[in-house]
C-alpha cells in the first residue's frame, strides 16, 4: 500500500511533467502568428484577337461597265503549263468578277479598251486579266509580269476555229490586206490587240 507520501511524489512528477510539455507547446506557437499565406498564380490572359480588315463597299457599277461584263467569258480557262483560271460573277456586285488563280482570287471590274479587248482589273490596282478574241493572260501590273499566259476559255477556243475556218474558205490571192501584203494572220492580229490594251492607260 503507497503511503501519502509517495502517492504526493507520484502527483508531484506527473505535474512538473505536466507543465514541460504546455512550456514547449507556448514556445512552438506563437501568440499571434499567422498562417503563412496561399500562393495563387495570376489568372492567364486570353490570347489577343487580331482585327480582320473589311474591305470597303464596291462602287455601284454603271452601263459601260455593266456591258462589259456582259462580255465576259466566265467560267474555266485553259492555260500554259496545264494551268488554270477560273472567271465568275462577284456575289451580290452586279458589274464585278471574280478572278481565281491557284489559290488567290481577285474582284475585278470590267472595262472594255478602246482596242475591243476586255480589261478586267483589279479593284486594288495590282491585278489585270486581258480578255482578247483567241486568249486570254493575266498580269500583275505592280511587278510588271505575267503570271500566266495562253488561257483559252471554250468561246475562244470556237471563235478562233471559226476564224481560221473563214480564212481557208477565202479564195486564193484575196486574203491580202487593203495594201496589197499579205493578210495578218489572226494570232498575230490579237497579239497586236493585246499588246495595246495592256499598255498603261
Amino acid at each position: 500500500m503507497k503511503t501519502p507520501l509517495t502517492m504526493f511524489a507520484v502527483l508531484a512528477s506527473a505535474l512538473v511533467a505536466s507543465s514541460a510539455a504546455l512550456a514547449q507547446t507556448a514556445a512552438t506557437v506563437k501568440p499571434g502568428a499567422k498562417p503563412p499565406a496561399k500562393t495563387t498564380r495570376p489568372a492567364a490572359r486570353p490570347p489577343a484577337v487580331k482585327a480582320v480588315p473589311v474591305d470597303p463597299p464596291l462602287a455601284k457599277a454603271e452601263g459601260e461597265q455593266l456591258a462589259a461584263a456582259a462580255m465576259t467569258h466566265f467560267g474555266d480557262y485553259a492555260c500554259e503549263f496545264d494551268q488554270s483560271v477560273n472567271v465568275n460573277v462577284t456575289p451580290n456586285n452586279d458589274g464585278y468578277v471574280n478572278v481565281r488563280f491557284k489559290t488567290q482570287t481577285w474582284t475585278m471590274k470590267p472595262v472594255l479598251s478602246s482596242t475591243g479587248a476586255l480589261r478586267l482589273e483589279d479593284v486594288k490596282g495590282r491585278m489585270l486579266m486581258l480578255q482578247i478574241a483567241n486568249k486570254s493572260m493575266l498580269m500583275d501590273t505592280q511587278i510588271g509580269q505575267r503570271l500566266v499566259d495562253a488561257c483559252v476559255h471554250e468561246n475562244q477556243r470556237v471563235a478562233t476555229a471559226a476564224a481560221a475556218a473563214a480564212a481557208a474558205s477565202q479564195p486564193a490571192g484575196q486574203g491580202g490586206s487593203l495594201l496589197g501584203g499579205p493578210a495578218a494572220s489572226p494570232g498575230a492580229a490579237a497579239a497586236s490587240g493585246a499588246a495595246a490594251a495592256s499598255a498603261p492607260k
